[in-house]
């Protein structure tokens, strides 16, 4: 197979595979064994396309292969009941033309991976494997855990689903409580991934982030008046308006202060701040997503960087960090100090941070501090920091990108500051 059949097979893969594997899950009933078709029919079809070439429509090709593969299986067991007549109708209906997946089932498939069986740190891996299609490095990394670790805890999962007999199904209302936190939770890492990329070649995924996006909306449909669901969709949509912006013609990132505002969509924007105030209205204080929209309507009403109402920003982190402690809110309110009250105090709150090994082996320390120390004219320290957290991230433009501002490092005298 050519590395352009290879490259076209994975962008396919990571933008139907949620689908697929929610459509699967649906017809067969069980996560596990719906995922393990999906699978099947990629190996299928990584034998078959480099030789008859990409069908049409990749995604109903797929999902067919799997149904028969299903259907295979069940006459393996004589298992020949009224399941094996629906499916078996069912596949007649997938064309190139008519494979239209049910919006919901998505949302069906992060119900029933968000269990209650399951522990919450399990859900939300369970989660962001299947549906957000990330790796298992990937998410051991948002956990901060090492690699075989998370490998056993999504296998463990897995295994438990198919042990409780777990149905692929939205749960009756009166279960929405015991899942709503994981769902919510999940749903706002899927849109990070999509929002600044962990790994490869692309600083955004933006059919994974709209994906999340579109959940947050079905999500808020169910739940009206819930402020948290509602908080979230605001958040997204806030964060989502910058992404015309966020990377140039080359498709390298661009920071928040080069940004052109002008590209910012203010249907987003307006969509956003709606949202907020619908959850604000609602009266019961702000909880964590609340927060966090309101720090993103910040950005997106300030005309500039420097117009940008700093103090505020890192009142809404404090109250932020009360709710619960996470060393990336504590990280994201050390850049607030340091637009705030100067880069001497951000990087004191950086330094607390980094004292505690919470973020060990990420790149987001180094790349902040090397920021920091560039402002107070420590060029070469900054210059080594900036190049230390380009050996530490996994995205390529982000890597490229932080070693570009390390040479720029070079030249600039020792002690010459930047505001």
């Amino acid at each position: 197979m050519t590395d352009d059949l290879s490259r076209r097979v994975a962008a396919i893969w990571r933008i139907e595979g949620a689908r697929i594997v929610a459509t699967l899950a649906r017809v067969v009933g069980d996560l596990p064994t719906a995922e393990d078709l999906a699978h099947d029919a990629l190996l299928e079809a990584l034998a078959q396309w480099p030789r008859e070439g990409v069908p049409h429509n990749p995604g109903a090709w797929l999902t067919a292969v799997a149904k028969r593969r299903a259907i295979d299986g069940w006459r393996r067991e004589r298992a020949r009941g009224e399941k094996y007549r629906l499916i078996g109708a069912d596949l007649d209906e997938v064309t190139d033309a008519a494979w239209q997946p049910i919006d919901d089932d998505v949302l069906r498939l992060v119900f029933t991976a968000c269990h209650p069986v399951l522990a919450r740190d399990a859900q939300v891996a369970l989660t962001l494997k299947v549906v957000g299609g990330l790796d298992t490095e990937a998410i051991a990394r948002l956990f901060l855990v090492p690699v075989p670790t998370m490998q056993q805890r999504i296998v463990r999962a897995k295994k438990a689903l198919s042990a409780a007999g777990v149905p692929f199904e939205v749960p009756e209302p009166a279960e929405w409580p015991a899942r709503r936190s994981a769902v919510l939770t999940v749903i706002y890492l899927i849109f990070t991934e999509g929002y600044a990329a962990s790994a490869g070649d692309a600083v955004l995924r933006t059919e994974l982030a709209h994906e999340a996006v579109r959940l947050g909306r079905v999500l808020g449909r169910l739940l009206p008046r819930e402020p948290e669901v509602l908080a979230l969709s605001a958040l997204m949509e806030l964060q989502a308006s910058r992404f015309a912006a966020r990377v140039d013609a080359n498709g390298d990132a661009v920071l928040l202060a080069d940004q052109d505002r002008r590209r910012w969509d203010r249907s987003a924007i307006a969509r956003g701040r709606a949202l907020l105030e619908r959850a604000d209205a609602l009266g019961r204080g702000r909880g964590p997503y609340q927060l966090q929209a309101a720090i993103a309507l910040c950005h997106a009403e300030a005309t500039s960087v420097d117009a940008t109402d700093w103090p505020r920003i890192v009142q809404l982190y404090d109250a932020l960090g009360r709710l619960g402690a996470n060393p990336v809110v504590a990280l994201n309110r050390a850049v607030a100090v340091a637009m705030a009250s100067g880069a001497l105090e951000g990087l004191a709150a950086v330094d607390a941070l980094s004292a505690t090994g919470q973020l060990r082996g990420s790149h987001l320390i180094p790349s902040v501090r090397g920021e920091l120390l560039s402002r107070l004219g420590r060029s070469a320290e900054a210059r080594a920091e900036l190049l230390a957290a380009a050996g530490l991230t996994r995205n390529e433009r982000e890597a490229a990108l932080l070693r570009r501002k390390a040479e720029a490092l070079r030249s600039r005298p020792e002690g010459e500051t930047v505001g």
